[in-house]
């Protein structure tokens, strides 16, 4: 079933947060770090939205506006499924018309495993991925072995990494920390959001 109204709502919460932290804040307007940003929920193999397009030449206006847009962005109904390959499939056609970037990453964040539609697996067979690295971000408290099952099946490309929130109420300190981690090699930042469940 879809997260809770109280998971869910750490989840938004932690990404504004993130977004409003010094250190997060300092990397993405530093002069001479190119960042482009986009943000989309996901869950069942037919839902897939958009919360922020593509943002590039972030200022602090910017941000601003992209927290408010994350806050005010209604969510999926709930007890859906979890379509993690669907999901990677959308981030990819996004990338067809991001700005141009050295680096593309789609950053999945999740507390289930693929359990309607295209897996992972066969979503990396049947579509040209490019370049692009594919990193993750397993929430748990729902399923068990979360993690092992991000880097077996949804990681890919150079220095794709796993981050682990062992709770949702640990979601806020690890995406601030893994957003840290990919600002840093200034890379091109493709956020993924999940209004989904592992059921």
């Amino acid at each position: 079933k879809s997260v809770s109204t109280t998971d869910y709502k750490i989840q938004r919460d932690g990404v504004i947060a993130a977004l409003a932290d010094d250190e997060v804040r300092d990397l993405l307007l530093r002069p001479g770090n190119h960042v482009a940003l986009m943000i989309y929920h996901w869950s069942g193999a037919d839902y897939q939205g958009v919360v922020v397009d593509w943002r590039e030449g972030l200022g602090a206006e910017d941000l601003a506006a992209i927290s408010e847009m994350v806050r005010d962005h209604p969510r999926f109904a709930r007890n859906m499924p979890t379509a993690i390959g669907h999901a990677l499939e959308f981030g990819r056609q996004a990338m067809a018309y991001a700005p141009d970037c050295a680096h593309h990453v789609i950053d999945v964040s999740g507390d289930g495993r693929n359990n309607d539609g295209t897996t992972p697996k066969h979503a990396y067979e049947w579509e040209d991925f490019g370049n692009i690295t594919v990193n993750g971000l397993a929430i748990g408290g729902h399923e068990a072995d979360l993690a092992d099952y991000y880097r077996s099946n949804i990681i890919r490309g150079p220095g794709a990494f796993v981050e682990v929130a062992a709770s949702p109420d640990d979601f806020p300190a690890v995406i601030k920390r893994k957003l840290v981690r990919e600002l840093a090699e200034q890379v091109s930042l493709l956020g993924v959001r999940a209004d989904q469940g592992g059921g």
